[in-house]
């Protein structure tokens, strides 16, 4: 094999491969970037069984071929050469020499014949939506889901497509993020619960754009996500999804309307005198026209006033502050409304049309100085 292709896009065409290339492995195969350029493009391709990556990058084909490189070397050496072309030239035994200007490497390839090629997906009615619209229900879901595999269900994120509606829900036994969008076409039901580091790597390969769509498509055992030149191929999480909707609650006694970044600057200054791991509540208290915000721990204390639009009774509650924070973050808007029933009952955190829906579970504050 001999290929040409610059520096740069062959080192953004490894660094998006590279998120599929796992951290441990019994596989030394896994460990390996397959190039392959037998069939007229220059494809490069990861895959750790549960995650796949392919992208194709530009290039020239001197003579076609196929070999596997060690991930973690080839992406050092590329990140460190000269930008200017890369010359790539593999022998029949797949010792590899890649050339650039003055700079001469040489590395032992393997062949590709042991490499797991991504899972042959049918490629069926996709679901369509913005490169945008996708990054945005990641950032804004990703975060509460829980990070350990207890509960395998609970590390993934739930799709809903329903007609024009996709609905994006995750929650890790303390809290819920709930995202609702309207798709530019309608579909059939379907469901889906995908990995949260399926979606985390996705997040972080999309460009973003409005005008730039992300192919979907869904089957028993896999989802596939299209866009660009690139193809990400995922196990799904098998099981059923927690009943949502049963979570949900309309019914609230105090609601309150807040500037949300000085409510989240508050809170977040709250947590200075909170030393990490230390699991202080902050005490929400809501009076007529204001809001105190209260935290203390063995380093000190801090209050807060702010001001607020309330409806309904006062009412003090308290919560774990990173998950407001978390939730805060995430939200565009101004101005956010926050739905309370009681000190024990869940807070909602959601705007008029219910585009977003947070949950967040209260704590006992009763030891609280």
């Amino acid at each position: 094999m001999r290929i040409l292709c610059q520096k740069s896009d062959l080192l953004n065409g490894l660094n998006i491969v590279s998120k599929a290339v796992p951290s441990k492995t019994t596989m030394s195969i896994l460990e390996c970037i397959l190039v392959d350029s037998t069939n007229g493009n220059i494809k490069l391709t990861a895959n750790d069984m549960e995650l796949g990556i392919e992208t194709v990058i530009e290039g020239q084909i001197l003579e076609k071929g196929i070999v596997a490189l060690d991930a973690k070397i080839f992406t050092d050496i590329v990140r460190k050469l000269p930008d200017s072309v890369v010359n790539i030239n593999v022998d029949p035994d797949y010792k590899t020499f890649i050339t650039c200007e003055k700079a001469k490497f040489t590395i032992l390839g393997k062949s590709g014949d042991e490499f797991s090629y991504l899972p042959k997906v049918e490629k069926n009615n996709p679901i369509i939506l913005s490169q945008i619209s996708l990054k945005d229900v990641i950032r804004q879901t990703i975060f509460s889901i829980a990070d350990n595999d207890s509960n395998k269900v609970m590390s993934g994120v739930y799709f809903e497509i329903k007609e024009d509606r996709l609905r994006v829900s995750s929650l890790d036994g303390h809290r819920i993020s709930i995202r609702n969008i309207i798709l530019k076409n309608s579909y059939k039901e379907n469901k889906v619960i995908i990995p949260g580091k399926t979606l985390n790597e996705i997040s972080k390969i999309l460009t973003g754009t409005a005008e730039e769509d992300v192919y979907i498509y869904i089957t028993n055992n896999h989802v596939v996500f299209d866009f660009d030149n690139t193809t990400v191929v995922s196990r799904v999480i098998e099981g059923e999804y927690f009943k949502i909707d049963q979570m949900l609650n309309n019914n609230y006694e105090t609601k309150v309307s807040v500037n949300k970044k000085e409510f989240l600057d508050c809170i977040d200054r709250a947590t200075l005198i909170v030393k990490e791991g230390d699991k202080k509540p902050i005490i929400v208290n809501i009076g007529d026209k204001s809001l105190e915000l209260k935290i203390s721990s063995a380093i000190g204390s801090m209050n807060e006033d702010i001001d607020i639009t309330k409806e309904g009774k006062d009412i003090m509650i308290g919560f774990n502050p990173k998950f407001l924070i978390d939730a805060l973050k995430v939200i565009d808007d101004e101005t956010i409304n926050i739905y309370l029933f009681n000190s024990k009952a869940p807070c909602f955190i959601k705007d008029d049309d219910e585009r977003y829906i947070y949950l967040v579970l209260p704590v006992n504050f009763n030891n609280v100085g």
